[in-house]
């Protein structure tokens, strides 16, 4: 008799029976479901586990597999994944070449993808232009050698839907400030403020590739998710993709922080006529989530100076260009030396004017 095991709503962990509540929690994302919500969770889980996958589904799954090969990059770890033209690459993080290791199972197949906008030549442009701003950039930094490493990577995502229980408590203080003769009034009025919400947030993304830094990722955000396609094998062509290996467990509590957080903020947002608001409580709760793993277009680049790796990353869809710029010691010297030798001269100047 095959078991099943009941998956959280919310983040697909397993959940358990806790006997001394007498509630279904998860580990992972610390929700909890009474026997009458458990009911119903496992009906729909029990009713997805009996019903066959549909033939095209299974037949989609079967060509992502055979028409995509893994590289692995024994230097980082990182594994990238490409369509079958792809002969050799080397690694977009670590710049090392990658060794072909086989096929890519079709569980990792995307449901969508946003194809790029933005191709090659317009990449190094931007790229191009983001350097003319910064004016100690190392030399080699726009050498045509580093210009090639730009990469044009489709970056895993889950992107995810949620819906959110929010209250919050909080006193408003309108303060009013007046003179009247010699003598100067203020008045403070206080209010109890109460707000209760239900929010609902469409594609929250989250980055599900280790390897990539998540806070780069959130800098090159927005993507408008209505260029959206369904996958198809042809969008691989003449790009990297890399491959997710967090799951929808482990994406949870980052998910989860991001959607507390926008709605905190837009709660906060609806007290803008007090003075001050000092929050007294508040407790907002991911109620349920929607998942969809899709590919996203970006342009990455990473360069090594002084045993630190700088990483750069352009919206494949928007050209919003992120990074941090490193800074040639060198270069930094020199015009702090011309800066010494103006100052000097400056000063000989109005010495000699003055006498």
């Amino acid at each position: 008799m095959e078991s099943l095991a009941y998956k959280c709503p919310n983040c697909s962990a397993d959940l358990k029976f806790d006997a001394a509540t007498q509630t279904f929690t998860c580990d992972f994302c610390s929700s909890s479901f009474t026997k009458a919500e458990m009911d119903e969770i496992a009906a729909k889980q029990e009713e997805l586990a009996a019903a066959e996958r549909p033939e095209e589904e299974i037949r989609t799954d079967e060509e992502f597999a055979e028409h995509t090969s893994v590289y692995s990059c024994d230097s980082c770890g990182a594994t990238i994944m490409a369509d079958d033209t792809t002969a050799a690459t080397f690694c977009y993080y670590c710049h090392n070449p990658v060794i072909l290791r086989g096929r890519v199972s079709g569980d990792y197949r995307p449901s969508y993808v946003l194809p790029f906008q933005i191709d090659r030549e317009q990449a190094i442009g931007h790229f191009q232009d983001w350097c003319k701003r910064h004016k100690f950039l190392p030399s080699d930094f726009l050498s045509a050698a580093q210009q090639e490493k730009i990469t044009g990577l489709y970056v895993p995502f889950w992107v995810t839907d949620c819906d959110l229980n929010a209250e919050m408590d909080a006193l408003g203080k309108k303060v009013r400030s007046w003179t009247s003769g010699d003598y100067h009034y203020t008045e403070t009025r206080e209010y109890a403020l109460t707000r209760k919400a239900k929010v609902v947030l469409r594609g929250l993304p989250a980055d599900g590739a280790s390897h990539i830094d998540d806070e780069l990722m959130e800098a090159v955000e927005p993507f408008d998710y209505r260029q959206v396609q369904p996958f198809a094998m042809q969008y691989l062509s003449g790009f990297l993709a890399e491959r997710y290996d967090m799951n929808m467990a482990a994406m949870f509590p980052r998910i989860q922080k991001r959607a507390v957080q926008a709605s905190d903020q837009l709660l906060r947002s609806s007290m803008k006529n007090y003075t001050t608001v000092s929050v007294t409580r508040s407790d907002i709760k991911v109620m349920s989530t929607n998942w969809e793993y899709m590919l996203l277009p970006v342009w990455f680049m990473t360069y090594k100076y002084r045993d630190k790796v700088y990483e750069f990353a352009l919206n494949g869809q928007t050209a919003k260009f992120v990074g941090e710029p490193p800074v040639s010691r060198g270069k930094l010297a020199a015009f702090a030396a011309v800066l010494g030798v103006l100052a000097a001269v400056i000063t000989l100047v109005v010495g000699v004017m003055m006498k």
